[in-house]
């Protein structure tokens, strides 16, 4: 039963956008943290982005620098990740994820406290 799934990757040049949605089936989307996480070749997986079931509250990564925003439309049960300024380590497979915890203003980048998981949607970007 797929409940997170990802699109909007593919190959851009450096310094390029794209728009990354995560469109779910949960029935507990719109109460529980939603997050973005990476994972690079050879890396482990590393957390990106997250926003509050409120959307109140969100939390970057250093390596983000301002380039990426989060947010979720909750009447359509989809998250996204806008990544402009994109640069060549940006190179992953970007996983969206769910919370095991409802309500909680506060963002967790321990993977995990994350039950949900896509299957993963690439990124590529060329210098």
């Amino acid at each position: 039963q797929v409940q997170l799934v990802e699109s909007g990757g593919g190959l851009v040049q450096a310094g390029g956008s794209l728009r990354l949605s995560c469109a779910s089936s949960l029935r507990t989307f719109d109460i529980i943290t939603m997050s973005w996480f990476r994972q690079a070749p050879g890396k482990e997986r590393e957390f990106v982005a997250g926003l509050s079931w409120s959307g109140s509250s969100t939390l970057y990564a250093d390596f983000v620098e301002g380039r990426f925003t989060i947010s979720r439309d909750n009447n359509k049960n989809t998250v996204y990740l806008q990544m402009n300024s994109l640069k060549p380590e940006d190179t992953a497979v970007y996983y969206c994820a769910g919370s095991s915890r409802a309500y909680r203003e506060e963002i967790s980048t321990t993977r995990i406290l994350y039950t949900y998981w896509g299957q993963g949607t690439q990124v590529t970007v060329s210098s």
